[in-house]
């Protein structure tokens, strides 16, 4: 198996822009998988939070990833919570490039999701929510792009 990435917490001073919770930033975990058979890795929930039908909240993981050229992470809801709770990623897949590691959030992975079911998601301190999977990918032959990031969520289309 190539190693192409490795994970980290974002400092408390950029968590702490959406959460200012110190005893929640201490007790993230780093994404991992279940089983060595597991393509994803999972997200940790750093702190308890209630998502009535309908609501969609931003979730601040605390992590960043320092991933090799060639490869980006694609993150998708846990398949348990699609199930029973119908929980979807607002943009349907987290598309995380290797660049944005290096974003002034400091490559803050954020996860925006939304219960679209008739019942309340009770997400618990360290419940996995979210699951990361890195994917090569290949661009084309006549690619020029030699832009750089520099912002956050969201930037390269400003």
């Amino acid at each position: 198996m190539n190693k192409i990435a490795r994970f980290e917490k974002v400092s408390f001073e950029q968590f702490s822009q959406m959460c200012n919770d110190r005893v929640a930033y201490d007790s993230i975990e780093l994404p991992k998988r279940a089983t060595k058979g597991s393509a994803g890795y999972d997200f940790h929930m750093p702190f308890e939070l209630t998502i009535n039908p309908g609501e969609t909240y931003k979730i601040p993981t605390g992590i960043r990833s320092e991933i090799a050229d060639g490869w980006v992470l694609q993150i998708f809801p846990r398949s348990s919570l699609g199930f029973k709770y119908k929980l979807q990623l607002d943009n349907t897949v987290g598309i995380i490039d290797s660049d944005y590691y290096h974003a002034d959030n400091e490559g803050h992975i954020i996860i925006k999701v939304t219960n679209n079911s008739d019942r309340v998601l009770e997400l618990k301190q360290g419940d996995r929510f979210a699951q990361g999977i890195f994917i090569p990918y290949g661009i084309t032959v006549d690619d020029e792009s030699n832009e750089e990031r520099t912002g956050g969520f969201g930037s390269t289309n400003k």
